[in-house]
């Protein structure tokens, strides 16, 4: 068995060792086996990581827009040339299919794309002539240094979310990803440099919550972007509010698809599958609830979707062949076994049990796929967020009752339904409190020019990820008032000034 390859930090241009003696182990789910060990920053790399962004940081935003964007755009050809290389990177260390290691980066691409149209999305707003001789304008100008915390099932595409808009607006940049999927933060550093991205402007720094603790506490970084569950993003948000910064902290999800009488059934059930057992339910996109309305097709429909939950096949991250891969860690396979515990002890009726499945390396974090029918919203089963590959159904009488189920769950990240009557969709979209909504689409993920953000407690700060918020988000505004004539030689005014 090969050693663990001992991995780095990505500061000022290059990789570099780091001085803490803590580790963490970093794991290939398909087979349980320790591939690499991450070192974890203390507070003084931390700072320094923080020097060297700061450092970077004054020239890179006066370097003219369309220059920086050429060299986003630049680094996306690059990671398209190295897409497959890559998803077996995120593959490797999350567990997710190949497949889906790279639709995820696609998605992250996007908003890099995105981003190249920065000359554009910076541009202010003029008005000429307010007064006599007086014109006024803003501009959008960058913060300085931004950080980013990311999650661990989204290696790729989280942080291109951030770092993509963050960089392109004239910010420097430290992204500290997930311990437990570290690799590909450090490749796509590599790329960026390549791409011609002067030293120091794009920084991986791997760390825990020491980490984290310190880049919130330091005074030179301006805005700090987060994902993870809500719990973490509160304290994230809380923190960073009370030393002053501005903070965009996505929390958990408990996303529901409305399915109702009139829908197309075929297509609802096909739809619900991918949107509930991709990536193994390790997304925060994923459908976790299903709520079916009226007794009329409850029965057929839970029969075609239990039929499809038992053909799905898991199987490694790198198997063609499989639908479903491993969960990330063994501790997390163990969280998720212990909800459905749960589901069952709640009185839940398990329609398919995914705690003994079975996989050619016993040695991997694999999880079947599990389906319950009967579950209550008063069960602590429904209310929190589990986070893999189960889904839940929940029977209601009425539309009106579909629409109060999601409304009234603390985690409103996204929603869907499925129908073919446009008055219930369009009311639906009207009534229903979650941020992201879908009708006869499972995962409603906005495109990168359109903004990406929860409602309640999925999601805590003002503006959004990506889209125009994202642009708002990692710059500030400045506005001018201008007048070149001389103006009253009469003497001074003592009132408040007033343009007419």
């Amino acid at each position: 068995m090969p050693m663990p390859t001992t991995l780095s930090h990505y500061l000022n241009g290059r990789r570099e060792a780091g001085t803490s003696s803590r580790f963490h182990d970093v794991y290939n789910p398909s087979t349980g086996v320790i591939s690499a060990k991450v070192p974890l920053a203390t507070p003084d790399e931390t700072s320094r990581a923080v020097d060297i962004a700061q450092a970077a940081a004054h020239e890179w935003g006066k370097m003219p827009p369309a220059k920086r964007a050429r060299i986003v755009s630049k680094f996306t050809e690059l990671c398209i040339a190295h897409g497959d290389e890559l998803s077996r990177i995120i593959s490797a260390e999350h567990g997710k299919i190949l497949s889906d290691a790279r639709g995820s980066l696609e998605r992250g691409l996007e908003v890099l794309e995105f981003a190249r149209g920065i000359p554009h999305l910076l541009k202010g707003e003029h008005s000429h002539g307010v007064s006599a001789d007086m014109d006024m304008y803003s501009m959008r100008k960058p913060l300085g240094v931004a950080a980013g915390i990311t999650p661990f099932n989204f290696p790729a595409m989280v942080p291109m979310w951030m770092f993509g808009i963050a960089i392109a607006c004239g910010n420097s940049f430290i992204l500290k990803p997930s311990e437990k999927t570290p690799s590909c933060a450090l490749r796509l550093a590599e790329l960026f440099s390549e791409a011609g991205l002067p030293q120091g402007v794009f920084n991986v720094l791997n760390g825990d919550a020491e980490c984290v603790n310190a880049l919130l506490a330091d005074s030179r970084v301006q805005a700090v972007s987060f994902v993870g569950s809500t719990p973490i993003a509160r304290h994230i948000y809380t923190s960073a509010a009370g030393y002053g910064k501005r903070c965009q902290a996505l929390g958990s999800a408990k996303n529901h698809m409305i399915v109702m009488p009139d829908a197309d059934l075929e297509s609802a059930a096909s739809a619900l599958i991918g949107a509930a057992y991709g990536s193994a339910g390790e997304r925060c996109m994923a459908i976790s609830v299903a709520v079916i309305v009226g007794n009329s097709v409850s029965d057929r429909f839970i029969d075609m979707v239990a039929a499809r939950v038992r053909g799905l096949r898991v199987g490694p991250a790198d198997d063609p062949s499989a639908d479903i891969g491993p969960l990330v860690t063994n501790e997390h396979r163990e969280r998720v076994r212990a909800y459905i515990e749960l589901g069952v002890s709640e009185g839940a009726k398990a329609l398919v049990d995914g705690r003994d499945a079975r996989c050619a390396d016993p040695r991997g974090f694999f999880m079947g796929p599990s389906l319950f029918d009967d579950v209550a919203p008063s069960m602590r089963f429904y209310q929190e967020e589990i986070f893999g590959p189960v889904l839940q159904i929940v029977r209601v009488k009425s539309f009106d009752e579909a629409v109060r189920l999601p409304s009234l769950h603390p985690y409103r990240n996204g929603v869907s339904i499925f129908t073919s009557n446009g008055n219930y969709a369009r009311a639906f979209a009207d009534q229903v409190e979650v941020g992201m909504v879908g009708i006869n689409v499972p995962i409603p993920v906005p495109l990168a020019f359109h903004t990406f953000s929860g409602w309640k407690d999925s999601a805590f700060g003002d503006l959004g990820m990506h889209g125009i918020d994202g642009v708002r988000f990692f710059t500030k505004l400045k506005t001018v008032t201008s007048r070149w004539s001389l103006g009253d030689a009469a003497g001074s005014n003592m009132g408040m000034p007033i343009f007419s």
